[in-house]
């Protein structure tokens, strides 16, 4: 797939034109602080430190290695010209594996409950058919209920927890596993 590729427009229900495309090198800057936006913030999400921008070229170089070799789909949704959310799925590891992917999606505040993460997801798992993958996982923090509604919302499913699996601010959260087969 190509960088900067068009997948999918609509318009928000406040009227914000929302672009879904693959990333491309021109959006470093944005990713960056979208990452250590989000990091900031304190969001439920794994990583909990900012990164340098060495750290974010080095990102961005795998996002477009894997792409290229179809091991990976990428997809930034951008508003106004800007970078506001980042979604990816990895096809997985192992040869035994290269029928399964796992997602992550991060979503800006203030761009959050206005059906970006919905229709990022969509578009995530119409590009998962394409790759041939017929399973998607992912996982998330058991105290994240408005991204587990979004998962549930697209047809994931909880099919496992792992109890004080992540670790955030001094407390243990459960972990909690979503699948989604792929027709």
């Amino acid at each position: 797939m190509k960088t900067g590729q068009i997948l999918h427009r609509f318009v928000t229900k406040c009227g914000k034109e929302v672009v879904l495309r693959t990333p491309e090198w021109e959006d470093l800057d944005d990713l960056l602080e979208l990452i250590n936006y989000i990091v900031d913030e304190g969001a439920d999400i794994k990583i909990d430190e900012k990164k340098t921008r060495e750290e974010e070229i080095d990102w961005l170089s795998g996002v477009m290695a894997r792409m290229e070799k179809g091991k990976a789909i990428t997809i930034v949704a951008e508003v106004d010209g800007k970078v506001v959310a980042s979604s990816e799925i990895i096809r997985g590891g192992f040869r035994c594996e290269s029928h399964l992917g796992n997602l992550g999606i991060i979503i800006r505040s203030g761009y959050r409950d206005m059906d970006i993460g919905t229709e990022m997801m969509k578009a995530l798992l119409e590009q998962a058919r394409i790759m041939g993958l017929k399973v998607v996982t992912l996982s998330a923090f058991s105290t994240n209920r408005r991204a587990i509604h979004v998962y549930e919302k697209v047809g994931f499913e909880e099919t496992g927890r792992i109890p004080n699996g992540l670790y955030k601010n001094g407390s243990y959260i459960d972990r909690v596993i979503m699948t989604k087969e792929i027709p």
